[in-house]
């Protein structure tokens, strides 16, 4: 999970973003964007476990050839897309939430779109 507040902060004030909402997403199939708490990193490494108990790598039953099927599960759980409120021109995250892009198939090079 890496945290990209940051980087979304960066794109809505070269944006120009002020009042409204600003949609972040990515165009991959085996990674997704949550919202969550960026204080602990505890919080990523739980986070991370429970999915592997939910969502082993290997299953008997999976028959996808590239032998991601995980991947590809893991980030539908998580979506491709978030929405996140803008007034004067400040994300409107609670204190401990950052936005995280969750790379399930990687190290891979992606994109995340902010509009």
């Amino acid at each position: 999970m890496i945290d990209i507040t940051r980087d979304i902060r960066t794109a809505v004030a070269e944006l120009g973003i002020e009042d409204g909402t600003v949609t972040i997403y990515t165009p991959h199939t085996t990674c997704g964007l949550t919202i969550n708490e960026n204080a602990d990193p505890d919080v990523v490494h739980d986070f991370l476990k429970q999915l592997e108990l939910m969502v082993p790598w290997r299953q008997p039953f999976y028959k996808h050839m590239e032998g991601n099927s995980a991947a590809h599960v893991k980030a539908s759980m998580m979506g491709f897309a978030l929405t996140v409120i803008v007034e004067e021109g400040i994300l409107q995250l609670g204190t401990w939430q950052g936005i995280y892009l969750c790379e399930f198939d990687g190290p891979r090079t992606r994109s995340v779109f902010v509009k």
